[in-house]
């Protein structure tokens, strides 16, 4: 086994540091003793001496491989190992992408910023500032670009002649997008299959963690288990206010928490954006270190937390194509593209600006196939995976909605029905510390009582918070103490309840 010093110095050779007391590391390392095995005699001839020196960092090197081999495998590793990684691209052939697509980008940044530093163009599209670098170059060659001035670490401030803004403004009139490089679809496809639902198998207690703050029965949970480990589909259905949105939104915890998307992706040169801030929150890497600061992560991706995303009543059609932007010559990808690895949850399923018939027909084959065919606006079709947990949340009995060759395929109906006694009184004693209160059972057993027992009234799971927010308002304006008390509880009632 080497001897520790040694690897320090070893490690120090490799970056190019000196020692604390500043001496040279490689000569420490020659100068350190031999071990009890090794031939006590010092080569004297330089180039014997050199030899000897090499050698032993190779064995040093060799022992440092064989520990951390033997050692367990650090969370850097697991994540190397397990994940979707996108590492940064070589070429602009591995990024599979041309010299005349990066140079549109470049020029129509340009067009819009008038001048830009090498690095602070590459940062813009997004790839290694050689490739951009060599690409500059040439472009300058062709009398497209004018080198303003010279900047720091041997970089220059770039700017467009008038043959440049020209051609710029051509490219312009087709997309005016100039972010990221977009990725080729094969790549995306690949992404998804590897970062695929299918893939994930949440046990019970990944259920658990996903719905720690829900108060939810055994049986309930383990109903749900099988349905989400399915990555199928489901229709949540009951009465409103028992959870079912808050169900569906949750699920998405139950996966792993983060995939990769790309910015944009490519299409025989047209241009769809995937990476949506409003649907899609982004979780960058920690500090980079160990493993993952040997590999270059390809910038064009974003790492976000699996997506759930939401529609509801205002779902329609052009929703679940491509779109264009006329005006920009831009590309959006469907909701269920965006949603691809995560859950789409249609909330209020039966209510939407589009007929139910129309929805189905769109997504009776992929829901069969996990694949959807999307047609661009230049006439070109695709086939992309559909890839979600498609959750079906309504008010409505499914049967009534759709027909039997639809409910087939989605295997999984769970009604959603009112909490007991037992839970709507839990579910005040988890809310009122949450919201300032003292719990008072006395108080909440007057309630059950006078306001639903004796009139009849089902227990929903939303109304112990929405009670308690009518009661931190009627104090908070009257500048009384938060209190939970039958008179706090009869004004709550009668406002709540006046038309229900």
């Amino acid at each position: 086994m080497p001897d520790p010093t040694n690897r320090d110095l070893l490690s120090r050779v490799a970056l190019g540091e000196t020692t604390p007391d500043g001496t040279d590391p490689f000569s420490s390392l020659a100068a350190t003793a031999p071990a009890e095995d090794q031939p006590q005699e010092q080569p004297t001839d330089p180039d014997a001496k050199f030899a000897s020196m090499i050698e032993r960092l190779h064995e040093l090197a060799d022992a440092r491989r064989t520990d951390e081999t033997d050692a367990a495998p650090s969370p850097e590793a697991e994540h190397l190992k397990n994940d979707f990684l996108p590492i940064e691209p070589d070429s602009l052939e591995a990024a599979g992408l041309t010299d005349s697509e990066v140079e549109a980008l470049i020029l129509k940044h340009l067009l819009a910023r008038g001048n830009a530093i090498g690095r602070d163009i590459a940062d813009q599209v997004k790839l290694p500032f050689p490739l951009v670098e060599a690409l500059l170059w040439r472009m300058k060659g062709d009398q497209l670009l004018v080198h303003r001035a010279s900047a720091p670490m041997n970089d220059y401030d770039y700017q467009l002649t008038d043959i440049g803004r020209e051609k710029a403004r051509r490219h312009a009139v087709h997309c005016t997008y100039f972010g990221s490089a977009p990725v080729a679809l094969d790549e995306y496809v690949a992404s998804v299959h590897a970062q695929s639902l299918i893939r994930q198998h949440p046990a019970a207690e990944d259920l658990h963690r996903a719905f720690a703050d829900l108060v939810l029965n055994k049986t309930m949970l383990d109903r749900l288990g099988p349905a989400i480990n399915s990555s199928r589909g489901l229709f949540l259905f009951g009465p409103p206010g028992n959870g079912k949105s808050s169900i569906a939104e949750r699920v998405t915890a139950a996966f792993g928490k983060h995939i990769w998307v790309p910015r944009a992706i490519t299409v025989d040169g047209e241009i769809i954006r995937l990476f949506d801030p409003v649907n899609h929150d982004e979780e960058p890497l920690p500090a980079a270190n160990g493993l993952l600061k040997q590999k270059k992560i390809d910038r064009r991706w974003v790492r976000i937390r699996r997506p759930t995303i939401i529609a509801g009543g205002e779902l329609t059609m052009a929703s679940l194509e491509v779109t264009l932007n006329r005006a920009t010559g831009i590309s959006e990808a469907p909701l269920q593209m965006k949603s691809n690895c995560g859950v789409l949850v249609i909330d209020d399923f039966g209510r939407q600006r589009m007929s139910i018939d129309e929805l189905l027909n769109r997504w009776i084959v992929p829901l069969e196939k996990r694949l959807d065919f999307l047609a661009l606006q230049n006439g070109k079709k695709i086939s992309v995976p559909f890839d979600q947990l498609i959750i079906f949340s309504t008010n409505l009995e499914p049967r009534d909605l759709v027909d039997e060759a639809f409910l087939r395929r989605i295997p999984y109906k769970i009604e959603i029905v009112d909490p007991t006694e037992e839970e709507f009184i839990r579910l005040f004693e988890v809310l009122a510390p949450k919201m300032g209160f003292e719990i008072r059972r006395a108080a909440i057993e007057y309630l059950i009582q006078s306001h639903y027992k004796r009139v009849g009234r089902p227990f929903r799971f939303c109304q112990p918070r929405d009670l308690l927010l009518q009661i931190r308002n009627f104090c908070t304006y009257y500048k009384r103490p938060l209190e939970i008390t039958e008179e706090h509880f009869d004004h709550a009632v009668d406002n709540y309840f006046a038309v229900m």
